[in-house]
């Protein structure tokens, strides 16, 4: 900045004093050329100055000066310059004991002299003391310190911005070392204005407001998660104490028998809650291009059982999506479930493209979900009482998973309003160009022991319940 300021100031220096003596030298040249003027008219005569230019002298060709003005009389000619004919104007500061002389130099046009010297040149020096301004320091000290001052200034300022931004970051540091993982409401002082520390703060504010409110969910989540699990255990714990304290009056095959639902039940939730673990750690999954068409109605082939709700499946040809194919299935399997459980005689299911999208309907003629509910199903361990009644060893967390596995690829699962019964959407990107062969879609052989598996094992287990409802 120093260095800045430093060739402004040189430049603004040099400036004025050009100018000014640019200025000095244009006002002799004008003086000159007027008594230039007058000198054909006559014998040359002592001019008479009307300007700052005050130093007129008329000289010939030997130095001596024939006419000056009283200013300039009795001194000796202003300078030696010998202006010749083809440059016949010419500017120099002449300097003596007593001071600087600015002085233009105009030699006499040759029409003059030979009408009034016989062709003898003259030489016509005009001229003033130099100005304060070109002759002394006077500016250089102003500039100079102009220079010493601006620095001061901005050092100043950028000391205050300094200090100011820097107050804003320790208040930002020091309310960010007061939160913990306990307290997660506090928010960290936002400035005013827009600048950068706004915005930083602003992001931090925002952010805390998203961590605070996914620790609560999964604060949630472990309370929620920790009852349903208790439940469960507490009625294998009950039936198991039950055949250890009276062993003559239980019989064991009707203790096993009550146990292993409660076992399988267990097993859900625990199979559940690993691939919600699994779909939240945001892992990749290998995808292929599937055929949605193919897929939907090997799906619902699969969940129709002779004298069951019969399956209506309108689904439009040539429609793909890349996708991991177990979850997918899995998705359709929970909705399929769900939608069992609630219709009275008979399910839908679309499947088509809408723009660029893969949409997929499953609709139900039962008594639907109420509009304030339609988000509260998706959430983990929710069942609506009605779910409860119909089905009280569901795990809730099926439509949770489907819609989890639907944000995996890019899509949404919602529930839209329908005339009868309730409607699920599934909506994924739609590929591009339709897959190759004709296997796309199909389901993939069961394992021999479904109930030995893991997500780790088989990417996302097959949900057989989606209770949710």
């Amino acid at each position: 900045m120093l260095v800045f300021l430093t060739v402004i100031g040189a430049s603004v220096d040099f400036l004025v004093l050009n100018r000014a003596e640019e200025a000095v030298f244009q006002d002799s040249l004008r003086v000159a050329a007027g008594w230039l003027q007058s000198l054909p008219s006559g014998p040359a005569e002592q001019p008479v100055p009307e300007t700052r230019i005050d130093l007129l002298q008329l000289v010939d060709s030997h130095g001596q000066v024939v006419t000056a003005s009283a200013a300039a009389a009795g001194r000796a000619p202003l300078t030696t310059l010998r202006p010749p004919a083809d440059d016949p104007e010419q500017h120099r500061t002449e300097c003596t004991a007593d001071g600087c002389v600015m002085v233009t130099a105009l030699r006499v046009p040759s029409l003059v002299t030979e009408q009034l010297w016989r062709g003898e040149p003259h030489f016509i020096y005009v001229g003033m003391k130099e100005p304060p301004i070109l002759a002394t320091w006077r500016l250089e000290y102003l500039t100079g310190a102009g220079v010493v001052l601006g620095t001061a200034l901005v050092a100043w300022g950028n000391w205050w911005l300094a200090g100011r931004s820097l107050r804003q970051v320790a208040a930002i540091r020091e309310r960010l070392s007061e939160i913990t993982v306990s307290d997660l409401s506090l928010r960290v002082p936002t400035p005013p204005g827009h600048s950068e520390y706004a915005r930083l703060a602003g992001t931090v504010n925002e952010t805390l407001a998203q961590l605070e409110e996914a620790v609560k969910q999964q604060r949630r989540f472990a309370s929620t998660a920790s009852h349903e699990l208790r439940t469960p255990l507490a009625g294998l714990r009950t039936r198991l104490e039950e055949a250890v304290l009276y062993p003559g009056d239980v019989d064991p095959r009707e203790t096993i028998d009550e146990a292993l639902p409660i076992t399988e039940r267990l097993e859900t939730i625990v199979d559940d809650l690993l691939v919600l673990a699994r779909l939240r750690s945001g892992g990749p999954t290998a995808r292929e291009p599937i055929d949605l068409a193919a897929l939907v109605k090997e799906e619902a082939a699969s969940r129709t059982v002779p004298g069951g709700v019969p399956i209506h499946v309108d689904a439009t040809p040539g429609v793909t999506l890349q996708g991991n194919r177990i979850q997918l299935i899995r998705v359709l399997d929970n909705l399929l479930a769900n939608a069992r459980r609630h219709t009275r005689s008979r399910i839908d299911v679309t499947a088509g493209r809408v723009g660029d999208q893969a949409v997929v309907t499953v609709t139900d003629d039962g008594d639907g979900i109420a509009p304030q509910d339609r988000e509260r199903v998706f959430e983990r361990f929710v069942r609506l009482e009605d779910s409860r009644r119909r089905e009280p060893g569901g795990s809730g967390l099926g439509l949770a998973i489907s819609r989890d596995i639907a944000h995996a690829h890019d899509g949404t699962l919602v529930i839209e309003d329908s005339p009868r019964g309730a409607r699920f959407v599934l909506r994924l990107p739609a590929a591009n160009t339709p897959p190759e062969g004709s296997t796309v879609g199909k389901r993939p052989d069961p394992p021999a022991e479904p109930r030995s598996q893991t997500p780790a094992e088989h990417g996302v287990t097959s949900d057989s319940t989606g209770k949710n409802r």
